[in-house]
């Protein structure tokens, strides 16, 4: 090795993927531990990570060309010994081991609660460093705090990407050092609960190249001067906002100018206690939001959208930017109140770019007049058929209905119909259908004939059975299915599976008349759960996000 050019041993070291191997190697010789060290581009740390100066100095001068580094202490906050209050992780990590308790008649796969943290692990990807510690606990000494984020500020010159999670002892002193990296294009702030308004004034004035920005549970943030300069003077193209309650959608507006900018951007409230029931206000589904200019909005270079958890009435908001997204690609809505069909239709004749969509809905009151109202959710058939007419590139399909009864259909807006002119005017790949209940064997029979579909994800769809597995199997280009929940599908409905030779990878999970031996040799690749998962609940909406 010692004879092999400089540009040579690179190569080699670029193509070491697994850090076992390459810490190996960088104790073979000091050649090999400079050009190990040099090449190392990313590094993930947690509470392994000694916070005295002089080594975290050491560790920037092993790793001198770091370009994106990652503080996360959130595995241990869950185990944290001795703790009062549950911390932001604790929460977390307890509800969803609870939240299944809240489905009754769900058979749920054992929960196992550790008495100790996971052992220390190590993987890695490509270049990056990434250390699986078992979190911070009080024994580990203290975490890294504003001191520490000063010196890998400082010493850190390549720095473009940071990320900081569950960082209590950082405030916005710590922040404000940032503003010397010039070089820093990605910033997450996640679960750091002494971050305020003031730090991000600092950050957004000092790094110049800040193109991403993702705040998330930063409870203290409020104030959006921030916001207003990033506006006016920045090069912002990614903003995400989740669970800040300090934010409101309606605030994001002050982004002004900055929007022209803006390529993704979500936004996230907390969502809540009551979102399967509808509230006692009523809608109304014929206003339209888009018929008059409210706001002087142009976000024609937006192509990711994602609203969650928000009230779009009296307060219009985002609400009216949907109608202004001409580079639209993809889409979600989530549990969105008071939208209507005129917002889908709207969006359509703006986003003919569309691939994918989207959609979360629940139970809202809407009336046309004062002598009629109804509970349903949101859209209608009117909105499916302007997506079917203006959107003819959408690929990729999500609907999930939430808190809908399978004995009432008309709580939900869409029927079967207008569904199948959607799927019939689009060349849909992926699909997944939530507690669909309007569709049924009819359906499943249409979508037989789908030339393009190759992934189905069906997810306590009560009117699939075993007369409409046979029309599945006949899916032409069908590769990857998945049934969740679907429990009047039996052996024989799988058994039509393997006739057809088709599948790559099949997933089967809390199908009661389904039992493992059917999925032998129906899919190159087969995941069997007899019991409901966490994940799995969280999809049909319950537990907590």
């Amino acid at each position: 090795m010692e004879d092999l050019p400089e540009a040579l041993v690179m190569e080699i070291v670029k193509r070491i993927t697994r850090t076992s191997d390459l810490n190996s190697l960088s104790l073979v010789s000091k050649r090999l531990y400079m050009i190990e060290g040099n090449q190392r581009g990313a590094i993930h740390v947690g509470s392994g990570l000694c916070t005295a100066t002089e080594t975290l100095t050491s560790l920037c001068a092993r790793f001198p060309n770091l370009e994106k580094v990652e503080i996360d202490y959130s595995e241990g906050q869950a185990w944290r010994s001795g703790s009062g209050p549950c911390t932001c992780a604790k929460r977390s990590w307890v509800r969803r081991s609870l939240s299944a308790l809240h489905i009754a008649g769900v058979r749920l796969a054992s929960i196992i609660l550790p008495q100790t943290p996971p052992s220390v692990g190590a993987s890695s990807t490509g270049s990056a460093l990434e250390i699986d510690c078992p979190g911070w606990i009080l024994g580990h000494g203290n975490q890294l705090d504003n001191k520490g984020l000063s010196v890998l500020s400082s010493n850190c010159s390549s720095l473009i990407d940071l990320t900081l999670s569950f960082c209590s002892y950082i405030d916005d002193s710590g922040l404000g050092c940032l503003s010397y990296c010039k070089t820093l294009v990605s910033l997450r702030l996640n679960s750091t609960p002494q971050i305020t308004s003031t730090g991000l004034c600092v950050v957004a004035v000092g790094c110049t190249s800040l193109s991403a920005l993702h705040l998330i549970d930063c409870e203290k943030i409020d104030s959006l001067e921030w916001l207003e300069y990033l506006g006016r003077g920045g090069s912002l193209e990614e903003l995400v906002v989740k669970n800040c309650k300090g934010i409101n959608h309606h605030d994001l507006l002050k982004l002004g100018s900055g929007w022209m900018r803006l390529k993704k951007f979500e936004f996230e409230r907390k969502r809540g206690k009551y979102h399967l029931f509808p509230s006692n206000k009523i809608y109304d589904s014929l206003y339209n939001a888009h018929s008059t200019d409210i706001y002087d909005l142009c976000c024609e270079s937006l192509q990711d959208l994602r609203l969650a958890h928000i009230k779009t009435w009296p307060e219009i908001g985002l609400r009216a930017v949907l109608g202004k997204c001409k580079a639209l690609e993809n889409l979600w809505l989530e549990y969105v109140i008071a939208l209507n069909d005129n917002d889908i239709i709207a969006l359509s004749r703006s986003c003919s770019n569309l691939k994918s969509i989207s959609l979360g809905l629940n139970l809202q009151r809407y009336c046309s007049d004062v002598m009629y109202c109804e509970t349903r959710t949101s859209f209608t058939d009117n909105s499916l058929y302007a997506l079917a007419l203006n959107c003819r590139l959408l690929q990729i399909v999500d609907l999930k209905f939430t808190g809908c009864d399978r004995g009432w259909p008309s709580e939900i807006g869409f029927t079967q119909e207008g569904f199948l002119v959607l799927i019939q005017s689009c060349p849909i790949r992926v699909l997944v259908l939530n507690n669909a209940n309007f569709f049924d064997e009819k359906g499943m029979k249409v979508l037989s004939s789908s030339p393009y579909l190759e992934t189905l994800e069906l997810i306590l769809c009560h009117g699939l059975n075993d007369a409409g597995m046979r029309f599945i199997a006949h899916i032409p280009c069908l590769s990857n299915l998945t049934l969740r929940l679907c429990h009047k599908v039996t052996d024989v409905g799988v058994a039509e599976l393997g006739r057809a030779h088709k599948l790559e990878s099949l997933v089967i999970e809390y199908c009661g008349e389904i039992s493992l031996q059917a999925l032998q040799g129906v899919a190159k690749s087969v995941q069997y759960a007899k019991d409901c998962s966490l994940a799995t609940m969280k999809k049909i909406g319950f537990g907590r996000p």
